[in-house]
């Protein structure tokens, strides 16, 4: 998978109050870009975890479920888009289906 954009994760990690989060944040990374998401039921598969939402959208819980990355999926495309990333406390704030802060 392509994923857009690793800067958005590099600018929330290099937060102080956030660097816990950076090594989840570089597998989680890492391991999307080596995939080849191409339905819902894929990522399940490898994230047991992770939420499907409406609007093409994953919910991952990183960093034993601290912080919460929103990602909309464009699975003929092969890209994975960050559209948030944030404290859990933070993501309840959030409509998943809509957001886009990234």
């Amino acid at each position: 998978m392509r994923v857009i954009a690793k800067s958005s994760l590099i600018r929330f990690w290099s937060q102080p109050a956030r660097l816990d989060a950076k090594s989840a944040l570089q597998s989680w990374h890492d391991e999307a870009q080596k995939a080849n998401w191409q339905t819902p039921q894929n990522i399940k598969d490898q994230y047991g975890s992770a939420s499907i939402c409406a609007n093409n959208r994953v919910v991952f819980n990183i960093a034993g479920n601290k912080y919460r990355l929103v990602v909309e999926m464009q699975y003929q495309a092969g890209i994975a888009w960050v559209k948030f990333i944030g404290t859990h406390a933070q993501y309840d704030q959030i409509n998943v289906e809509t957001v886009n802060d990234y």
